[in-house]
């Protein structure tokens, strides 16, 4: 089974997967390949797996990704390999991704595997605390871009079977995890 999670930047998605992962013995997560440069407390093979521009046009090139999208201008996608290993393995695999990825990865596996959708939402003003806060510090210039796809990112919330208010970590992590139970029944 994969369980998408999706939402603006500053949703919390990585914080909740890693929760997820800590609480739930078969939970695994699938770090997508990105271009974007490493920033502190990335760890490679977990917060993503870093290639340059070229070594991602390269594996796009040899047809290497379910799916692949420019955000905040850099490529991020999800690796076919990656993905089919982790289903074999019979884990439940946890992935964050954008509204694009989601849509794409849905239609694509809908005949071989279970996809859980799942989306968190947060208000815009929590967002632009919340992104204002993060350890990396991003730039004004970065904030202003996150927040520009805000709106975007919320228009597409029909595509999830799942919408939830992430206001409350605790909460919220409980909710996924009864709904990663209940769909594994």
């Amino acid at each position: 089974m994969l369980v998408i999670l999706s939402g603006v930047a500053g949703a919390g998605k990585d914080t909740i997967k890693k929760e997820l992962m800590a609480r739930m013995e078969k939970v695994e997560s699938l770090p997508s390949f990105t271009s974007r440069p490493i920033r502190e407390g990335d760890i490679e093979g977990q917060t993503y797996h870093f290639v340059t521009r070229e070594e991602f046009e390269k594996m796009i090139e040899n047809q290497e990704f379910y799916e692949y999208d420019i955000h905040h201008n850099q490529y991020y996608g999800t690796s076919r390999r990656l993905l089919n290993d982790k289903i074999k393995s019979g884990k439940v695999i946890v992935k964050d991704i954008d509204v694009n990825g989601t849509e794409h990865l849905k239609e694509l596996l809908k005949g071989d595997t279970k996809v859980i959708t799942i989306f968190l939402r947060v208000p815009k003003e929590e967002l632009k605390k919340r992104l204002e806060a993060r350890v990396d510090k991003p730039s004004p210039q970065e904030v202003r871009l996150r927040l520009n796809r805000f709106d975007y990112e919320e228009s597409k919330i029909n595509l999830y079977d799942y919408v939830l208010k992430n206001d409350d970590l605790e909460k919220t992590v409980q909710i996924i995890k009864t709904i990663i139970e209940n769909e594994q029944k």
